[in-house]
This record gives structure tokens, sequence and C-alpha cells, in this order.
């Protein structure tokens, strides 16, 4: 089935974004909000994408309303009766999801695919509102959607083949990179990201290093910017939530640090309030955040009432834990190995000279980097417990770039 209308119900953020994506691609999109001024605002959002190509010459401003005109705002569904994909892109509550696909369900053709946007809700169960599951798909867009590749494609348990191959051609057809990720809490990227984030955030509460040393140290691994930047970037309620998410349906491994809740009580959102980990009230949108001393004594209030003890940093601490989680992911069947290498790269921005994580992982070499993580879990908890893929490997020999074989052959 080719995919000639779209419609898109959310005009947020991350809506837009997915609107002026699908708009630049030349298919027409039908935009949905509750209301007028959420729409208009969505719109604009639109408009300032298409603003900031023409002033770098990338495109005329004719052609810039040439594109503007493809995408139609709307508050009813019934002007969905003619799309053949819609994406929800609307807040991760779930309550809310199961209603508008519901409603979805009831004002679309029967042949239109429903996909949603969720960064770590259940596809099955946002499927289940309707009598259509087999077309119902996640189609997990990365911020902001008009620069990040990646696309995470996500079947549930009835999704059918077809729906599957007719999202990832459609999201090809965007210049996007599609994935395809096994249903599971975060899926591919988040799962692996928030376990990084969260370890940087518990390495912080016990006071093995500064925000500053953190973030320093862990540039210096080739990564775009460091882990408490990376937060303040994305919003600190945000990962939160999925950090919840996943302490939810992967237990206490994951179980996420003290200091989450307490950044939220005091309001500290990230670079949109104007606090996270950094403070950004004394510059412009493109402050880098300074050191907040006020917030240290925080810091240090949540050590001495948890009684927590002090540990240890190396940037080695966090990168054995996230590539120890991408081998369980491989060990899952969650993605093949090269779309986890993909995933990494396009949506974590992890360096494309590195190869991704199971190439880090060859490179590091399997047998040195079950040894880390044995030590690892003796200092510092079961959550470094090597997966049993690597152990399997080092005990076969495959370690990686020293013997020509390991996740990849060499």
């Amino acid at each position: 089935m080719a995919i000639y209308k779209v419609g898109v119900v959310g005009a947020g953020t991350m809506g837009a974004g997915i609107a002026q994506v699908i708009s630049y691609n030349g298919t027409p999109v039908v935009l949905k909000e509750v209301n007028d001024e959420f729409l208009q605002r969505g719109m604009g959002t639109i408009r300032k994408v298409y603003e900031g190509r023409v002033a770098k010459k990338r495109m005329t401003p004719e052609e810039m309303e040439q594109k503007m005109k493809l995408v139609t705002p709307t508050t009813r569904y019934s002007d969905f009766k003619d799309v053949d994909l819609v994406i929800e892109a609307v807040p991760e509550i779930l309550k809310i999801k199961l209603e508008i696909f519901k409603a979805l369900d009831e004002a679309c053709p029967a042949s239109a695919i429903l996909a949603t946007n969720t960064s770590a809700l259940s596809i099955s169960g946002i499927a289940s509102s309707t009598k259509r599951p087999e077309k119902v798909v996640g189609m997990h867009f990365f911020y902001p959607a008009h620069f990040m590749k990646l696309v995470e494609v996500i079947p549930g348990l009835v999704t059918s083949d077809e729906t599957v191959e007719e999202v990832t051609s459609f999201a090809e057809s965007l210049r996007k990179l599609p994935v395809k990720v096994k249903e599971c809490p975060g899926f591919l990227v988040n799962r692996l990201l928030m376990p990084y984030l969260n370890e940087a955030v518990l390495a912080l509460e016990e006071g093995a290093a500064s925000i500053e040393q953190i973030d320093q140290a862990m540039k210096a691994q080739g990564w775009p910017m460091g882990p408490f930047t990376l937060i303040d970037a994305l919003g600190l309620d945000i990962c939160a939530e999925a950090g919840k998410v996943l302490w939810q349906g992967y237990g206490d491994r994951m179980k996420p640090a003290q200091l989450w809740e307490r950044l939220l009580e005091l309001k500290r959102f990230g670079r949109k309030s104007g606090k996270g980990f950094y403070d950004y009230t004394q510059g412009g949108p493109a402050d880098p955040g300074k050191p907040d001393p006020a917030f240290e004594k925080e810091i240090e209030a949540v050590r001495a009432k948890a009684g927590i003890r002090k540990t240890e940093f190396s940037a080695e601490r966090l990168m054995v834990l996230i590539i120890n989680e991408a081998v369980l992911a491989l060990q899952e069947g969650i993605s093949s190995a090269s779309e986890i290498e993909i995933g990494v790269m396009a949506g974590l921005g992890y360096p494309a000279s590195k190869g991704g994580l199971l190439h880090a992982a060859d490179a590091l070499g399997i047998d040195t980097l079950v040894d880390s993580l044995d030590r690892h879990t003796q200092q510092l908890g079961f959550r470094f417990h090597p997966s049993h893929r690597l152990r399997t490997m080092r005990n076969a020999g495959f370690l990686g770039t020293k013997t020509k074989r390991g996740f990849f052959s060499y």
C-alpha cells in the first residue's frame, strides 16, 4: 500500500517536527490538535524550521510556502477520513493515547496504519484499544525530528509484517534510518541510554566526581556531549519518567538514583526551566550552562540523608555498563547487531569512527570487558553483572579484534 497522505495527532514539538519532515518530503499532512491555539503554535514551529532553511539558502521563500500548504491544521478527527497513515505524538500518558487510538480507529479508513511515536509505552497495549491491532505499530522519531535520522519501528504482538514493511519504506522515503526493534521497555535507544544516564547520576550522588568532571570524561570518550548536558537538553522530567518505565520493566538493576526525585521536587527540569544539573539563567539560548553552587548543597543533603557511601568514578564505569546493555539487547533479539550499531550512532550520537558499542566491545576485548564488569559488580552492585552472551564468547575465544572474531568478523 502506498502512503499518499498522512495524519499527525499532536502539534507539540515532536508532532510539529514530524509533520514538517513529512511535508518536506512532498506528502500532504493533516495536523490535529485539541484547539486552535495549540494548532497555531504547531504551525509556527513548522514555519520556523522552514525559515531556517530559507535563511541558509537551502530553499526559496516560494518553496517554503508550497511546503507549508501541504500541512492542513484541524481539530477534528473526521479530517482523517482519507489518510493512509496516522502518527500519534502526544504526551506519554497511556490513558490519553488509548482514547486517541480508539477515536482514530473509528475515523480512519480500514486500510490506514495507526502508528505511535511513544518512546517507552507498550505498542501491544495501545493496539488493544483498536479493532485493527495488526495495523498498529510504533514509529519512534527522535528529537529534533527534522535533524535526527533514526526512526525505531516497533511491531506489537500481532502487528503484521506488511505493516512493518510499509512504515519502514515510508521512513526511508523521508530520508530516515529505520531500525526494527522488538517490543520491550524503552525499546532500543532509551533502553541503552537511561542506564548510562542513571549511572552518571549515581556517580554524582555518591560523590565519585563532579558534574563537570563526569561530563568532560565522557566527551573524551567521543560522546558529543556529557550525560548531564544531555539530560538538561532532553528534559529531566522526561528522562526521569523513562527511567521509571525501565525500572518497572527490568527491576532493581535499573533502579533510579535518589537524586532524580530531588531535582523534580526543585523543578529543575533542565534547559527548558532555566536550571537542571547546570544553571542556564545567566546567558541566552546558546548558553552552555554554568555550575550552580546552590545545587551542590542539595546533592550533599541527599547524600547525608540517605547515608550514601563514596565511590570511585572512571569513564570505564559508564562505558562498560552501556556496552553490556547493548549485548543484553542483542542476546534478547531486540535488534540485530548492525541495527544496534545504527541506533547507537544515529540515535545517541556515538561517533561513527568507533563503529558503535558492539564494535567498541570488540576493540576493548571481550575478556577485558568481562573482567571489568565483574570488578564493577563486586564494587558497585549486580547491575554490572555480565551478560551470558559475553561469557560464552570469552569461553569460545571470540575476543574481538585481537582474535579477528567477536560480534563482527575482522
